[in-house]
């Protein structure tokens, strides 16, 4: 009985450390040759057939920081957000985790293990084929205010990092398309949300389908 016990207990622990592991992303390449920002607002388009090529962590680690990074050494992030309070939260689904991303230090930190890409989907199955579904959450306790003009702020905010994806993914030649379908409730119970903290909209992004 009390070997069974330990096993058990040793499983558990091995469980959390796995769910609780951060790994650091390659530092964003800043200096990319990408298209300009005009010929991405010239070509900005969305798709929603994507190749099951993946991308690498450099890529992710670009794509991450364009949406919300760190780009001052104050701390402030390349999406404005109302009052600086940097309430909107990244989270990145692949095929085998789901992680959040962590701005200030451009890690990933995860908070689930297994493909669960189908949630962010909701019933528009096309958004699973995306190798990666970042889905941006409004964190109203960061923001210290639920008042009707904090609500329509922090959509503001989020709005804003899906603009920097979506021109993003243009200007390096990913695809995608900015999201609110998604199943909110499996969301918050997956990533551990209360109700102050708000799945607002999603990008799948990829490389387009050939």
């Amino acid at each position: 009985m009390k070997k069974k016990f330990f096993t058990l207990a040793a499983l558990s622990l091995c469980m959390t450390l796995a769910v609780a592991q951060t790994i650091n992303l390659p530092a964003p390449n800043k200096s990319k040759k990408t298209a300009t920002v005009m010929e991405a607002l010239a070509t900005r388009h969305s798709e929603r057939a994507f190749s099951p090529q993946k991308l690498t962590d450099q890529e992710l680690s670009d794509l991450l920081w364009a949406a919300c990074g760190k780009n001052r050494e104050d701390g402030k992030l390349t999406a404005p957000t109302a009052m600086n309070r940097q309430e909107i939260r990244v989270f990145v689904f692949t095929d085998s985790k789901v992680s959040e991303y962590l701005p200030q230090t451009n890690q990933l930190r995860q908070v689930a293990t297994g493909d669960h890409r189908g949630i962010v989907a909701g019933r528009q199955e096309f958004a699973k084929s995306a190798p990666v579904s970042l889905v941006i959450v409004a964190d109203m306790d960061k923001f210290k205010s639920n008042d009707q003009r904090a609500q329509t702020m922090v959509s503001v905010d989020a709005g804003i990092v899906c603009q920097n994806i979506n021109i993003y993914c243009e200007a390096v030649g990913l695809v995608t398309v900015p999201r609110a379908t998604m199943d909110h409730d499996a969301i918050r119970k997956l990533l551990g949300l209360n109700e102050n903290q708000i799945p607002l909209l999603n990008n799948p992004v990829g490389y387009k389908a050939k």
